[in-house]
């Protein structure tokens, strides 16, 4: 057969982490193993019936099969512009200031593909969500990541980021509450944040896909004065709505910006079905005891994630948001030469139960490991039988 290469722009780009091991457990679960996964933050919780009933409803509608607006249709660009308002207190125009995304993760990449040149840098956070990386370097961009530790709290250290040569910077992610870790932003991280970028010509990418799990009290960093001069955000539906296969996703802040993304993404791709846009706009509309139930939920399974974790000999940070918590490996277990993929594929063989390492998220996450709150609180208790009695 003839040998087609491959792009030279995937380069080091791997497949994800996730799509292998979960080949993998699917394999075993073929091979009769009852696997117990832990490891990826997919709410088994369902939307709303109101939301199913809308998307029910608009399917039956003749009118509604037809492709979309590229932009994303009135009814819910206006509903995320009221969420904002309602829920972060921040005011957007629905039609200028907004775009509508399959899922947030769509939005990396877009971004990327429309200001990342071969050669421009991009400050991306260590420990991080994987994809960070990866858009940039599809894009032909140099990664430059900023080390987030547990002694400095997960939070960047901007006296090192200051002494930099940060020439060639076009972009900065960052995400709080923060994942792997559940770091909540600090007072005034926000502010620092917007000042750094403003000060070098930065565009800050905010990621905030967490900001309702397991928080009582959400933050936008569009809320801070100049962010809109220098800072979009991406927010999704997945998790705060239990909308994670339906790849809801928006983007907020400048106008220019926006546009400049829509140019990339009109040639790419559409906006979703009409019908899931109705149904979103539907779950954006939801009331407060929407939330609060929410998180009902995921703090009863908190305790028996804190339990695995403890058990396991890790040390866990209080007060975690976010559908994970997340463990430092005992001192023991990296004096016997074991890191963090040898001891969660251990437990996998041994006992069938997945957890995630936390080396795919960056260097800084080597020594940590993940349990995910997207199982109930029964299986959360069977993978603890099956670990420790």
């Amino acid at each position: 057969m003839t040998k087609i290469a491959i792009a030279d722009r995937l380069g080091e780009v791997k497949e994800y982490y996730f799509s292998k091991k979960l080949a993998q457990i699917d394999e075993m679960r073929r091979a009769g193993f009852d696997v117990i996964n832990l490891g990826i933050g997919s709410p088994d919780l369902p939307p709303h019936p109101s939301v199913v009933e809308a998307l029910y409803r608009g399917a039956k509608d003749a009118h509604t099969h037809g492709y979309a607006n590229y932009k994303g249709e009135r009814v819910l660009l206006e509903a995320i512009a009221e969420w904002y308002d309602r829920k972060y207190g921040v005011t957007v125009d629905p039609m200028r200031e907004v775009l509508t995304l399959y899922g947030s993760k769509e939005g990396l990449t877009y971004l990327c593909q429309t200001f990342v040149n071969p050669g421009d840098r991009v400050l991306v956070p260590n420990p991080g969500y994987p994809a960070y990386a990866a858009a940039v370097r599809l894009a032909g961009g140099i990664v430059d990541d900023y080390r987030l530790t547990e002694a400095n709290g997960w939070m960047p250290d901007f006296d090192e980021l200051e002494r930099r040569d940060l020439s060639g910077v076009k972009l900065m992610f960052l995400n709080y509450p923060h994942m792997p870790t559940g770091t909540a932003p600090t007072a005034g991280l926000f502010e620092r944040f917007v000042d750094f970028a403003r000060r070098h010509g930065i565009l800050l990418v905010h990621d905030n896909p967490y900001s309702f799990i397991r928080n009582d009290a959400p933050q936008s960093l569009m809320a801070v004065p100049g962010a809109r001069e220098v800072a979009v955000e991406l927010n999704s539906l997945s998790k705060s709505q239990n909308m994670a296969g339906w790849r809801v996703g928006m983007m907020v802040g400048r106008e220019d910006v926006l546009a400049a993304v829509l140019r990339c993404k009109s040639n790419l791709n559409n906006a979703m079905f009409v019908p899931m846009q109705q149904a979103a706009a539907v779950a954006l509309g939801l009331g407060d005891e929407w939330y609060a139930e929410v998180n009902r939920t995921y703090r009863s399974r908190e305790a028996w994630a804190v339990r695995i974790l403890e058990d396991l000999g890790c040390t866990v940070r209080p007060g975690q948001m976010g559908l994970f918590e997340w463990g430092r490996l005992p001192d023991t277990a990296l004096a016997a030469g074991t890191d963090c993929y040898g001891f969660i594929d251990r437990i996998l063989d041994e006992d069938k139960v997945f957890l995630t390492p936390g080396g795919i998220f960056g260097s800084e996450g080597e020594r940590y490991v993940r349990v995910s709150l997207c199982a109930d609180e029964a299986t959360l208790q069977r993978a603890w039988e099956r670990l420790f009695k």
